[in-house]
């Protein structure tokens, strides 16, 4: 085993990696050793009790935090004329039909999230292979084919963030930056981990939300005491 740096063990100190901290206590642990060169991502870790390879326990949506990402989020839109523009008013980076099929088929791929209206569908539809391995495929499920655009627009510029489950049970998300102070994180977790909550599939059984773990870019896992962050 590699030996660890310096700045790690450092960050380690101080940490029960067997214990179950508050939320509270656990942001303030991940906020104290966040101490890279940049704004480091606060990330959360759900272990959930799904087996995605049934139909039945999927879990996929998309969560509104209320303080944010701190990410700057680029948009694409597909769509045509009135829809287009209500787009581009309401900030969306890159918005086009057929010219952005094109685009993306070259190989083109600038942006961060991707709507579109129902209509374009068929012609999206041709991207899938494209989009579809890089998570940014449009689905009604979390709001990214919609007629109503300038909301769709308006709330992924201004923190949404869409969460799907990978085949370990495991849903991650960034909610937010180590340089936001910790209410505004302990918020945006608890409103994530709600959003996770209500996504529960038909065919889930026994525990549903098992771990929660917090983290920053560079930082150490901190293993959070679920109580302490659902129904609070």
């Amino acid at each position: 085993m590699a030996n660890q740096g310096k700045r790690i063990r450092g960050a380690r100190e101080g940490i029960d990696r067997t214990k179950l901290y508050s939320l509270q206590d656990a942001i303030a642990l991940v906020k104290g050793r966040a101490s890279a060169k940049f704004d480091e991502t606060v990330e959360v870790a759900m272990n959930l009790g799904v087996d995605p390879r049934h139909a039945d326990q999927m879990v996929r949506g998309v969560c509104n935090l209320p303080n944010g990402s701190g990410r700057t989020v680029r948009v694409a839109v597909f769509a045509r004329g009135a829809k287009a523009d209500d787009a581009r008013a309401a900030g969306a980076d890159v918005v086009g039909a057929e010219d952005l099929v094109e685009r993306v088929q070259g190989g083109t791929i600038d942006f961060d999230r991707c709507i579109a209206t129902p209509d374009m569908m068929p012609l999206v539809g041709r991207l899938g292979k494209v989009l579809g391995p890089r998570g940014l495929m449009p689905n009604p499920k979390v709001g990214t084919v919609t007629m109503d655009v300038k909301g769709a627009v308006e709330a992924a510029k201004g923190g949404a963030v869409e969460f799907r489950v990978e085949k370990a049970g495991i849903v991650h998300a960034g909610i937010g930056k180590a340089s936001f102070d910790e209410q505004k994180l302990v918020e945006n977790i608890r409103a994530f981990a709600d959003a996770v909550a209500k996504a529960k599939p038909a065919g889930a059984k026994g525990t549903y939300i098992q771990r929660i773990a917090v983290t920053s870019t560079m930082g150490p896992g901190v293993k959070v005491d679920p109580s302490s962050v659902l129904g609070a």
